[in-house]
């Protein structure tokens, strides 16, 4: 009997050692159970978390895709607008250049016209006579006859079809 209290002693304590192990083992998976559970929860919340940044920078993508596009529709815009005012540029500047020879042929017959004009004008003038009519030297020189010849000069500088300046001389020579 002794032997047999020995062994149940023995086993009790056994019993109770194993009682106190499966204990801690039950706390240990309790809380490895809570652990599991809270970072289901952190997982959970990450993963709700990325999907809605995610969708967010799905969205904003889209938005940027948008501009993108509309930016360079825009470019495409600007690009026909451009070559278009080139275009008009080019037009206008040859107009401009043809205009700029037109007018130095008329500027080179008119000069040449001035010059073909001024001749007969000044013996014109050469052929006039002209009396004095101050009363100490009519009796003197009362068949006395003065000529008058009388040039006009007149310069205009253009820049680029623009007048610059502009002059105009007289030079009369009395004979």
């Amino acid at each position: 009997v002794s032997d047999l209290n020995q062994a149940v002693n023995k086993n009790n304590d056994a019993l109770r050692q194993a009682k106190q192990e499966s204990m801690e083992y039950r706390h240990q998976i309790q809380s490895y159970t809570c652990e599991i559970d809270s970072l289901k929860g952190t997982n959970e919340s990450l993963l709700r978390q990325m999907r809605d940044m995610e969708d967010r920078m799905s969205r904003e993508a889209s938005g940027f895709q948008d501009t993108i596009a509309r930016l360079e529709e825009d470019i495409a815009k600007m690009k026909d607008d451009m070559a278009r005012h080139l275009r008009e540029y080019q037009d206008l500047l040859n107009v401009k250049m043809a205009l700029d020879i037109e007018i130095a042929t008329y500027r080179k017959l008119l000069e040449g016209e001035e010059s073909r004009i001024t001749m007969p004008v000044q013996s014109a003038y050469s052929s006039i006579g002209f009396r004095e009519t101050s009363p100490e030297s009519q009796p003197q020189r009362s068949s006395e006859v003065h000529s008058k010849k009388t040039v006009l000069i007149k310069t205009i500088e253009t820049r680029d079809g623009e007048v610059v300046s502009e002059s105009t001389q007289h030079q009369q020579d009395i004979m």
